[in-house]
C-alpha cells in the first residue's frame, strides 16, 4: 500500500476536523479526495506529509509511519500545497536548484523535471513573470525533484483558466502512470478527468469510497455538446435513448440518455449527418454530482 490511514482523528480544541477515518491507497492509483470547503481535506494532507500530527490513529506512507518515521515519509512524498509557496524573485532553475540542495538531490534532476512538467519554454524566466498555470508547473516540478513514489496535491487546479486546467490535468494524469497520486478537490470535473477512484469526506468523516468505473456504470449519463450554431431540441430528441435535452447557453446542450452505453459516438454521427461542427463533446458523470450533493448536503 502507498497510503494507509487507520482511525485517524484530528482535534483543534473541541472541534473535530477529522473523525476516525480509515482508508488505503494502492500503489499506482490516482485517487480524488472530494469534499466541500472545511470538510477536512487539507488537514488530512498535512498529516500525511508530516506537517501536523494526528490526535488519534495511525497513518503510513510507503510503509513508513508519519509520526515516528518523518524523514522517510518526506523522502517518499512530493507535496503541492493549496497555496503554492514560491520565491517570485528567483528564476525557475535557480529555485529548483535551491530545493535540490535541500533534498540533497543531483542537479541533473532539475532538467528532468523541467522537461517532465513542460517548463522548458519558461525555464529562463523569474517565477514572478510566469502565469498561474506555469507557477503550478513549477510547484509540481519542485514536488517531483526527489523522485518521490507518492504525490499529494492539494487543490492543484484552483484559479486556473480553462486552457491551463486542461494542461495541468494532462500533466497529472501522465505523472500518475509511474506514481501514486492523492489529490484533493471540490471540483467534480477534476475527479472525472484524472482519477481512478473517489473518496468523499464531509464534516470530517468519509461518506463514500468508490471506483469511478462503478459510478460510470450507472444506467444514466449526460453528454455536453457544443455545436457551431443553434439546433432545435426536437432534432436532438430523435437520438436513441434520449431522456432530456437542455440548451444551457449559446450553442451548448446537455443531453441526458437513459443507457450505460457511451453515447458520444451517436452525437458525433448526428452532427456529421446534419452537417454540424462539434466544438466540444464531453461526458458528464451525473451520478458523481448527485452522489456528492446527496452525501454532503445532509
Amino acid at each position: 500500500m502507498s497510503i494507509e490511514v487507520e482511525n485517524i482523528s484530528k482535534l483543534y480544541g473541541e472541534q473535530k476536523a477529522l473523525n476516525n477515518i480509515s482508508f488505503s491507497v494502492n500503489t499506482g492509483e490516482i485517487v480524488g479526495f472530494l469534499g466541500p470547503n472545511g470538510a477536512g481535506k487539507s488537514t488530512l494532507m498535512k498529516i500525511l506529509t508530516t506537517y501536523i500530527n494526528a490526535s488519534e490513529g495511525v497513518a503510513k506512507v510507503s510503509g513508513f509511519n508519519v509520526e515516528s518515521n518523518k524523514q522517510e515519509v518526506q523522502n517518499n512524498v512530493g507535496y503541492l500545497p493549496e497555496h503554492n509557496p514560491l520565491y517570485l524573485d528567483m528564476y525557475v532553475k535557480e529555485y529548483l536548484a535551491f530545493n535540490a540542495g535541500i533534498y540533497n538531490t543531483s542537479k541533473s534532476r532539475i532538467n528532468d523535471v523541467i522537461q517532465l512538467t513542460g517548463l522548458t519554454p519558461e525555464a529562463h524566466k523569474k517565477i514572478g513573470q510566469l502565469s498561474k498555470g506555469y507557477r503550478q508547473r513549477v510547484g509540481l516540478a519542485n514536488a517531483l525533484l526527489h523522485n518521490p513514489s507518492v504525490l499529494i496535491l492539494d487543490e492543484p487546479t484552483t484559479g486556473l483558466d480553462p486552457n491551463q486546467l486542461v494542461d495541468i490535468r494532462h500533466l497529472i494524469k501522465n505523472i500518475g502512470k509511474d506514481k501514486t497520486v492523492f489529490l484533493s478537490t471540490h471540483i467534480m470535473q477534476e475527479v472525472e478527468a484524472i482519477c481512478d477512484r473517489v473518496i468523499i469526506i464531509n464534516k470530517g468523516q468519509i461518506v463514500a469510497d468508490k471506483k469511478l468505473k462503478e459510478l460510470r456504470d450507472d444506467k444514466e449519463q449526460t453528454v455536453i455538446v457544443e455545436f457551431d450554431y443553434r439546433v432545435e431540441d426536437a432534432f436532438l430528441l430523435k437520438l436513441p435513448n434520449v431522456k432530456t435535452v437542455k440548451n444551457t447557453h449559446d450553442f451548448v446542450y446537455e443531453i441526458t440518455f437513459s443507457t450505460a452505453e457511451d453515447m458520444r459516438s451517436h452525437v458525433f454521427d448526428f452532427a456529421h449527418d446534419n452537417e454540424l461542427k462539434i466544438l466540444q463533446l464531453n461526458q458528464k458523470n451525473a451520478s458523481l454530482e448527485s452522489l456528492f450533493r446527496e452525501l454532503t448536503s445532509k
